[in-house]
C-alpha cells in the first residue's frame, strides 16, 4: 500500500542545490507513494535536481525578502493542509529551518510530530517512524493515530540517495499568508566556514580524535592523517566542549551524524552520544590504550595502544608509501 500524497522539505545548500538530507529523505518517500517537493524561495532552481531524483512537483514560496523559512514556509503547508490540498506525510529534514518548520506546522494545525526518524514504514494506512532510544541502544516504533497531515523529522544519513532519470518536476506557486509581526526576522549575512578536503558528514573517510589526544595540540596528528588520507577531522564532544576544535568538527549525538566507508577514532572511548553519530560507517578502526573501551564493542578493527604512539607510526608508514 502507498500514501496519496507525500512531500518533502527541501532545502538548498550554499550553491542553490538540494542538500543532502532533502536527497536521501526523497529516497524513501519515493517507497511510501508519489512525492513533491515544498521549498521556501525559487523553485526553479532546484527542479531539475529535484525531479531526477523523483520529485513530480516542487511547491514553490516564491522569494521570501530574506526573512527565516520557518515562518512562512509552516504558514503556507498549513494553508494547503486547511485547503485540503495538503500532503498525508509531510518529511522534514533534522537540521535548524527543519526543526523550525515542522514545530511552527505542528502548532498551526495541531498536528503530531515524530522526531529522530530513522526509517519510515506502513502498517496498512498508518504511517509508521522507526526512532532509536536510550542512546540508540534500542528502537522504538511510534505510530501516528490521529487524522490530518504527519509530520516526520528525518535523522541525516538514514537513507541513500539515489536519482531515477526522471526529468525537471513542474513547478507550482504555494500561497504564503500574511505572518504578522512573527515573520519579522531576516536574514542579514551569512558566515560560511572555510575548510579544506571533505567535508565531514559527506566524507568518504573520516578521521577523529577524542579526550584520549592528551591535549589541543595533540589534534595535529588527527589533521595530519585525515589529510594524508584525503579524509574529514572529526571529534569528539569532550573535546568540542574543551575548546579544542569548533562545532563544526563534532561527530555525535548533539553534532554530525556521518557513515563513512571508514571511520578511525583515535583516543575515543565510545560513550553512546558519540557512537549514534558514527555506528552506522561501513567500517570502524579504534585506536585506544584501554582495551576495555566501549568503542572496541562496535569497531571491525581495534588496535589497543597510546595515539600518540600509533598515529605517528602509521603517518610514518603512509609517507613511505
Amino acid at each position: 500500500m502507498t500514501l496519496g500524497k507525500i512531500w518533502v522539505f527541501a532545502e538548498a545548500t550554499a550553491d542553490g542545490q538540494p542538500s543532502g538530507l532533502t536527497l536521501e529523505m526523497i529516497a524513501k518517500a519515493r517507497d511510501l507513494g508519489p512525492v513533491e517537493a515544498v521549498v521556501g524561495g525559487d523553485g526553479a532552481a532546484m527542479a531539475g535536481a529535484l525531479g531526477a531524483h523523483g520529485v513530480t512537483t516542487v511547491h514553490a514560496t516564491g522569494d521570501l525578502g530574506g526573512a527565516l523559512s520557518g515562518v512562512p514556509v509552516a504558514g503556507a503547508v498549513a494553508g494547503a493542509v486547511e485547503a485540503g490540498n495538503g500532503p498525508d506525510l509531510f518529511m522534514v529534514g533534522t537540521s535548524y529551518d527543519g526543526r523550525d518548520v515542522a514545530g511552527r506546522l505542528s502548532a498551526k494545525v495541531g498536528a503530531t510530530v515524530i522526531t529522530n526518524v530513522v526509517d519510515i514504514e506502513l502498517d496498512g494506512s498508518d504511517v509508521v517512524g522507526l526512532e532509536p532510544v536510550f542512546g540508540g541502544s534500542t528502537n522504538v516504533k511510534t505510530k501516528f493515530t490521529g487524522d490530518g497531515v504527519k509530520i516526520v523529522l528525518v535523522r541525516p544519513k538514514s537513507f541513500e540517495a539515489s536519482e531515477t532519470g526522471g526529468g525537471a518536476a513542474a513547478v507550482s506557486d504555494l500561497a504564503v499568508p500574511d505572518a504578522g509581526s512573527s515573520g519579522g526576522a531576516t536574514i542579514t549575512n551569512r558566515h560560511v566556514e572555510e575548510s579544506e578536503g571533505p567535508q565531514l558528514d559527506a566524507a568518504a573517510i573520516v578521521v577523529s580524535g577524542g579526550r584520549g589526544m592528551g591535549e589541543a595540540d595533540s589534534f595535529q596528528l588527527i589533521e595530519d592523517l585525515a589529510k594524508r588520507l584525503g579524509a574529514a577531522p572529526g571529534a569528539s564532544r569532550a573535546i568540542v566542549d574543551a575548546g579544542w576544535v569548533p562545532y563544526s568538527y563534532q561527530v555525535g549525538q548533539t553534532g554530525k551524524v556521518v557513515k563513512p566507508d571508514v571511520y578511525i577514532a583515535a583516543g575515543i572511548s565510545g560513550a553512546t552520544q558519540h557512537m549514534v553519530g558514527m555506528k552506522g560507517s561501513k567500517t570502524i578502526i579504534a585506536i585506544n590504550k584501554d582495551s576495555e573501551a566501549p568503542i572496541f564493542g562496535i569497531a571491525d578493527l581495534g588496535i589497543v595502544g597510546d595515539v600518540h604512539k600509533v598515529l605517528p607510526a602509521l603517518l610514518e608508514a603512509l609517507q613511505s608509501r
